[in-house]
């Protein structure tokens, strides 16, 4: 059947023939110069409380000379209190000046050669990090079920609460937009907020946002229609959406196909197909703790296009999907992209872990290369003498937590200096990161502490002046009598 069914798709889109260097059109009139995309990639280059930085201009000018027709950012934040990660850049109310200027500067080097820029904004819910807030709010009171304690217990969200973050999607992709950012991505997988209303694993609530599909849906659907409105029609808006959890009890595939149906009808001008959450880490091809929940999806016959973690789910979506598909993660071989693209699995293909050493890998495929670096093959936490180590599963998914740092390393090296670092160890690297990470929360804790003394200096001189006016209105009173009389 997959066979099958790949060769139909093959005989629809033949006649079409499409190249890595064609332009694609998008519903809403835009145009993207070429079908290579650099995917969204944490860069964790934002002050402690979350304005952009010269780095992040400076990686964003190197990405776009790199040759990608499409720029994706890392995350934005509509939620102060809940990043993915300290250093996300945060938009969560109407941009100050120096916000502003900070944003416009990132927006002109990211687009310097007249590629697509779009911010990827997001809300990440339960997957906040235990010390940037305790007690996160989520769809339902349901706590990662990840060891070692990084995460604390989710506290459900109210109504209101929903609806204020609706807002806040609109606020910051009217920003971005405002800005010179050329697009904006919702982020509604990896089990993020929007990803946790979608599964009925991490969404028990019993009112209108809970229960069957459609109400499960609903706050994503809320939130595309909140940035269209901020945006207009004529500007691009994605949805990065997973092809399943791949959990027991999560997001099945036949529901996010229901839910892409929705998007379509609802404006979408392109859907990244995706996967996984922390607990299922899919979208970096790291099997999680719990054993994956397979899904009814046809394998491809292609041996080339197996290296691509997602790209069956996207060809199972052609027939009823007519939107623009994006597909990102394992893509290193340019024949397989190609194939991808020839089939219709894919419209655009996303390259994420090559380009935080590679800055320039798409003009390298489009000249001709034939396969991006696999620096992930050759990383370890663990030197050779301690391999065995990996043997033990919990031990294996942090090491491979430990890779991802490495990747983290390399962006901030190119933002800070220009380049890559690729000779440092995983090892040096997490210990980086992880330093840089404490220092951005204790100085975000320093902010927030002269932000509280603002307020209580705020409040002291309110109480003195009301004490003043006090004490007149009763030295008027008793010496004058009552003026309400």
């Amino acid at each position: 059947f997959g066979t099958l069914l790949l060769l139909q798709c093959r005989l629809k889109r033949s006649s079409m023939n499409h190249q890595l260097s064609d332009t694609v059109k998008l519903p809403c009139g835009a145009v993207l110069s070429n079908r290579l995309a650099k995917a969204a990639l944490t860069e964790g280059l934002a002050t402690a409380d979350g304005l952009p930085t010269a780095e992040l201009a400076q990686l964003y000018g190197l990405w776009s000379d790199g040759g990608a027709g499409l720029l994706l950012s890392g995350n934005i934040m509509v939620d102060k209190d809940h990043l993915e990660r300290p250093g996300n850049v945060v938009i969560d109310q109407p941009p100050n000046q120096a916000m502003q200027d900070a944003l416009r500067r990132w927006a002109e080097a990211g687009t310097r050669n007249d590629n697509h820029l779009w911010a990827q904004i997001n809300h990440s819910g339960r997957q906040t990090q235990k010390i940037v807030n305790p007690h996160p709010k989520a769809p339902s009171a349901v706590k990662l079920a990840l060891p070692g304690g990084e995460f604390g217990q989710p506290v459900a969200l109210k109504t209101e609460e929903i609806d204020n973050i609706i807002t806040s999607f609109g606020i910051c992709a009217a920003a971005v937009k405002d800005a010179g950012f050329t697009g904006v991505e919702i982020h509604s997988a990896h089990g993020y907020l929007l990803s946790q209303f979608l599964s009925p694993r991490t969404n028990q609530r019993e009112d209108q946002y809970g229960g069957n599909l459609a109400n499960r849906a609903r706050m994503l659907l809320a939130v595309v229609d909140s940035v269209r409105a901020a945006v207009g029609p004529r500007f691009p808006v994605a949805v990065k959406l997973n092809s399943a959890d791949f959990q027991k009890g999560g997001f099945a595939f036949e529901e996010s196909l229901q839910v892409a149906e929705w998007l379509q009808d609802h404006s979408i001008d392109l859907i990244e197909i995706s996967g996984g959450t922390y607990e299922q880490p899919k979208l970096v091809g790291i099997a999680g703790l719990e054993e994956e929940e397979v899904q009814n999806v046809a394998q491809s016959s292609s041996t080339l296009m197996r290296e691509a973690y997602f790209v069956d789910f996207a060809l199972a979506m052609r027939d009823k999907i007519k939107v623009p598909l994006m597909v990102t993660g394992g893509f290193r071989r340019r024949a397989a992209m190609q194939q991808a693209i020839e089939t219709g699995s894919a419209d655009v293909i996303g390259i994420g872990r090559p380009m935080c050493v590679m800055t320039d890998a798409p003009n390298q495929l489009l000249s001709g290369l034939q396969e991006l670096p696999r620096y992930e093959q050759k990383l370890s936490l663990f030197p050779p003498q301690l391999a065995w180590l990996q043997n033990i599963q919990l031990l294996k998914m942090f090491g491979s937590f430990a890779v991802q740092y490495w990747y983290y390393a390399q962006i901030d090296s190119i933002g800070r200096t220009g380049k890559s670092n690729d000779n440092i160890t995983v090892f040096e690297a997490t210990k980086q990161i992880m330093k840089s990470q404490k220092q951005i929360m204790k100085l975000r804790k320093q902010l927030s502490k002269n932000n509280d003394q603002q307020i209580d200096d705020i409040w002291q001189v309110k109480s003195q002046f009301v004490f003043i006016i006090g004490c007149f209105c009763a030295y008027y009173y008793f010496r004058i009598g009552n003026p309400f009389a």
